[in-house]
């Protein structure tokens, strides 16, 4: 497999390289659903000027980013795309190998319980073969380098971009069960972005399950390891924020990034809820439907994790999804992370029911874009209803992705332990009703 995965990082990065080197580097870099407020490279520009001037990067309203960021690049903004290449070569390898041993944790526990006799006779068609799962890593590493959104966004140096691999760094330090890396690297990406706070449940919900420790409230055991892990993440979170304090000199960065993600004060257009909504939005209100849209991404964590306990990767992909849909600014870049997992999920084809309807919204909203945008600003032949239209459109077409793959995890799972073929108890055969 590594002549393979080579191969593809090869013709990743000679694209990416390609791109780079051409006119449309200009008009990728201004596109607004592949850059945000937060992730603009144009704003990076100027925090790094207003640096160089002895002026603090967040004195204006123009630099949003964190300052641990804007100090890597005072050091590598001459080498500013192979950082970004590298960054998403580091996404892709990382999740290369996380799911190629989530895939070896799979079959050994599927091993076990064909041993033990657990699954019903008749479904056994729905067991997942060394073959079909092969080939799989190779295809999330693909299904993330070669997608277009992740190379707009690296082509426009969204910081996106750095997030993602940081993302996947502790997604493949949890994999590996180390707890004290996926603490820190955890830490550093809600240090980034606020928002990956909510994968502490799935880690802890791995990390237990790898060291047999079940959840309980009652047990010692349970209350012991969530602690030792708040106090490696709290602790690793607390050094992060120290250290930008004493690269800054100031407390400025904290109501300037963390309050600048809460509050939403910029509403430029994007391919987020938030911006056509607190546009129109009376000032009055304003406080109140932003705690409701904010909390929705937090909200999910619970219900969620209450379901998922035993599959705490697959609820990894679901909170991904949530925070990409329901964040204040995001950007396709947030989406092609959450993407790159589909593969992974490839043996719950056969229970999908709106996967080609959903297909065609997602390509088409795609499409529709920048057409919307150019008759919106451009021509003058539209206005912000239209383009906020396919931005909500193109949204609901990834709650139905998520929600569908949600419910085909459950029936697989029901029928692993209840049979495939459910029958009512006069013979006749029984539909499956997921309530």
């Amino acid at each position: 497999m590594a002549a393979p995965l080579t191969l593809l990082l090869i013709v990743a990065v000679t694209i990416r390289a390609a791109l780079f080197r051409s006119s449309l580097t200009d008009l990728i870099s201004e596109r607004v659903e592949v850059v945000s407020p937060l992730t603009a490279w144009k704003r990076v520009v100027e925090g790094l000027a207003l640096l160089d001037l002895g002026v603090s990067p967040y004195s204006g309203d123009v630099f949003h980013e964190t300052p641990l960021i804007i100090y890597l690049f005072h050091f590598l903004v001459d080498y500013a795309e192979i950082t970004f290449m590298l960054a998403d070569v580091i996404t892709a390898v990382a999740l290369y190998i996380s799911v190629k041993d989530y895939n070896k944790q799979v079959f050994r526990k599927q091993k076990y319980a064909l041993e033990a006799d657990r699954y019903p006779h008749d479904c056994h068609e729905l067991i997942r073969s060394p073959k079909e799962m092969y080939y799989i890593p190779l295809k999330v590493a693909m299904f993330y380098l070669l997608n277009p959104f992740t190379i707009l966004s690296c082509v426009a140096k969204s910081t996106c971009g750095l997030n993602n691999a940081v993302i996947a760094l502790f997604i493949l330090s949890m994999m590996k069960g180390n707890v004290l890396l996926s603490a820190i690297f955890l830490a550093l990406a809600t240090y980034q972005s606020i928002y990956p706070l909510t994968l502490c449940a799935p880690a802890l919900l791995y990390l237990m399950q790898r060291q047999y420790i079940p959840v309980n409230f009652r047990r010692f055991s349970f209350w012991c390891f969530i602690a030792q892990f708040a106090f490696m993440y709290v602790g690793s979170l607390f050094v992060i924020i120290c250290l930008s304090f004493f690269l800054l000199g100031s407390w400025d960065y904290l109501p300037s990034v963390y309050g600048f993600i809460l509050s939403v004060p910029d509403l430029t257009p994007n391919i987020g809820l938030f911006w056509y909504f607190f546009a129109e939005m009376f000032e009055h209100f304003r406080l109140f439907f932003l705690c409701v849209f904010q909390i929705n991404v937090f909200f999910y964590t619970i219900p969620l994790s209450v379901k998922l306990k035993e599959h705490p990767v697959f609820l990894i992909f679901m909170q991904l999804a949530v925070i990409s849909i329901f964040k204040s600014y995001p950007t396709v870049g947030d989406i092609a992370l959450y993407l790159a997992f589909l593969p992974v999920w490839s043996h719950l084809h056969r229970f999908l029911r709106n996967i080609f309807l959903v297909s065609c919204v997602l390509l088409t909203c795609s499409a529709l874009f920048p057409v919307l945008w150019h008759l919106w600003i451009y021509a003058g032949s539209a206005n912000s209803n239209f383009y906020y239209a396919i931005t909500l459109l193109f949204n609901v077409a990834q709650i139905l992705l998520v929600s569908d793959y949600f419910y085909a995890f459950l029936r697989r799972e029901h029928h692993l332990t209840y049979g495939l073929y459910l029958k009512r108890k006069d013979g006749s055969e029984a539909t499956l009703v997921l309530k």
